[in-house]
């Protein structure tokens, strides 16, 4: 009695999975990476006792823009398509009537009958259809609850000292590879995975690779005050620290990187500015300006000075300027001997080589005798004493040159 529940049971699921189902998905939601596929099914439709895990041969797949299929059986990607329209399966393992040769079709339906009595009339087997979303999920929100290490480099002062700053801002990330997602995120799941999977995770791996992209973008004398001005080079660095992560695993890469504020520490933020300051005063005309605006307010203030006197405020300021320090007239000096060098230094004049005569009467510089080719002769001269000289008189008894 059992085998024959079993037999009519397989015969009627089998039958009910030969209808040709067609497979769409409606558009996702910005917080929507996954979702199985949906069968369309109508309100006269016969296709509705057949199993959802089970894909007839010549079924249609729709695909629209923004979504990548795949079909999974058996726990197994088989195929892929992310191209928008129709896609026809047409090597299912199971069977149907209405598509193909009916013969042969009548003999696959008839072996499949067989192997579903043998699991009690089920289908054993288990295909699915899934939608990834490959559009751009954006509003993804971040920022730093601990400071991060930023180094700040001016070349000009030479300055390179490492602070600590704080960003907030949003993200963008795509699925690059819908197969990698699937198969080391998402897995086999119901109805709809969303961000929220994942969210915290891809949050913290982003935070810790914030460090060596901010590392990479010091490198080359970005200011932290102008990285909003810079996000699209942040997020080639944040895809390069995190590619092996994010690319090679996930199969998601970061689309965009958005910045809408970051700040340093009140403390680091004053050590910057003092120290440009202290480096604007090496030019002797900063300087200069600088120490003549100081003395000049120190001017107005001592003529304001009523409880011991202009005359007196003037006495101690001259007294101050006389005890030593620098004197504006000086700097100026300064500055304009600093501008004044470049121009005036001495330019390096080629050094030419000792003409000679020739015996044709032709004056030459070169080593050959332009008018008859004759090689300039040699310096050196032979003194009576045997000796070998290049100058005018003998290194060793003194005679002159003859």
């Amino acid at each position: 009695m059992g085998i024959l529940q079993a037999g009519i049971g397989a015969a009627s699921s089998v039958l009910a999975d030969s209808w040709r189902e067609y497979f769409y998905c409606d558009a996702m939601p910005a917080d929507t990476l996954a979702v199985k596929a949906s069968k369309r099914t109508g309100k006269g439709s016969s296709n509705t006792k057949g199993n959802d895990n089970i894909i007839s041969n010549g079924s249609i797949l729709a695909v629209a823009d923004g979504q990548c299929m795949i079909i999974v059986d058996q726990g197994k990607v088989t195929e892929i398509c992310a191209e928008p329209g129709e896609f026809v399966y047409d090597v299912s393992t199971e069977p149907s009537l209405f598509y193909g040769s009916l013969s042969e079709n009548i003999k696959e339906t008839f072996k499949k009958i067989g192997k579903r009595i043998s699991f009690g009339g089920d289908t054993g087997n288990d295909q699915r259809v899934y939608y990834i979303n490959t559009k751009d999920i954006i509003g993804n929100k971040y920022g730093t609850a601990n400071p991060v290490p930023f180094r700040v480099i001016d070349k000009n002062i030479g300055l390179d000292v490492d602070i600590s700053i704080r960003c907030h801002g949003e993200y963008s990330y795509k699925i690059v590879d819908p197969i990698l997602f699937y198969t080391n995120l998402c897995g086999n799941f119901q109805g709809v995975y969303k961000r929220e999977n994942i969210e915290s995770q891809l949050k913290s791996e982003l935070l810790t690779a914030l460090q060596p992209a901010f590392a990479k973008l010091s490198e080359t004398g970005v200011r932290y005050s102008a990285l909003p001005g810079h996000t699209n080079e942040i997020a080639d660095a944040l895809n390069e620290v995190l590619s092996a992560k994010w690319g090679n695993t996930y199969g998601i890469k970061i689309s965009t990187f958005g910045i809408n504020s970051v700040n340093a520490s009140e403390e680091d933020e004053k050590m910057i500015k003092d120290l440009q300051k202290s480096a604007v005063y090496t030019n002797p005309n900063m300087a200069a300006a600088t120490l003549v605006g100081a003395q000049a307010q120190a001017m107005q203030d001592a003529a304001k000075n009523t409880s011991a006197g202009p005359m007196m405020a003037f006495a101690g300021m001259n007294m101050a300027q006389q005890a030593g320090g620098a004197n504006a007239g000086n700097l100026f000096a300064m500055g304009q001997q600093a501008q004044a060098a470049p121009q005036n230094a001495p330019q390096m004049q080629p050094q030419s080589q000792g003409g000679w005569t020739c015996s044709c009467g032709t004056a030459n510089n070169g080593n050959f005798c332009s008018n008859c080719g004759q090689p300039r002769p040699s310096s050196d001269w032979t003194c009576s004493c045997g000796s070998v000289n290049n100058g005018k008189f003998c290194s060793n008894c003194g005679k002159p040159r003859p």
